[in-house]
């Protein structure tokens, strides 16, 4: 079996997302068993290698705000590539109850 970093099984929920959805950072690192990492999957999709293949624009804060640092072109550029797979912004926010993807149960009080 493969030995897989933690940056790897990011960029591998990551891809999961469906065009249309968004999840947030936490819950990228909840699906992972590791809810404290929402810090590190933001990092790892700052600097992931291939955005061709890893929809990173899919990833936003647990209120929907998208990234000041989007890595490939700016907030404007994420922006846009929602709206293209026809996610709708209100005030700079996704609308979590529309485009989310359903959080992951989690015991620890997060």
């Amino acid at each position: 079996m493969e030995n897989k970093n933690t940056f790897n099984l990011i960029y591998e929920e990551v891809k999961k997302i469906p065009k249309g959805k968004v999840a947030s950072y936490g819950y990228i690192a909840k699906k992972l068993g590791r809810p404290r990492l929402s810090r590190v999957v933001g990092y790892a999709l700052h600097v992931h290698p291939d955005p061709d293949t890893i929809p990173c624009h899919r990833v936003v804060t647990k209120d929907g705000q998208v990234s000041k640092a989007f890595a490939f072109g700016g907030l404007n550029k994420q922006i846009e590539l929602l709206e293209k797979e026809g996610v709708k912004l209100k005030d700079g926010k996704v609308d979590m109850s529309l485009y989310a993807l359903k959080e992951v149960p989690w015991d620890e009080g997060d």
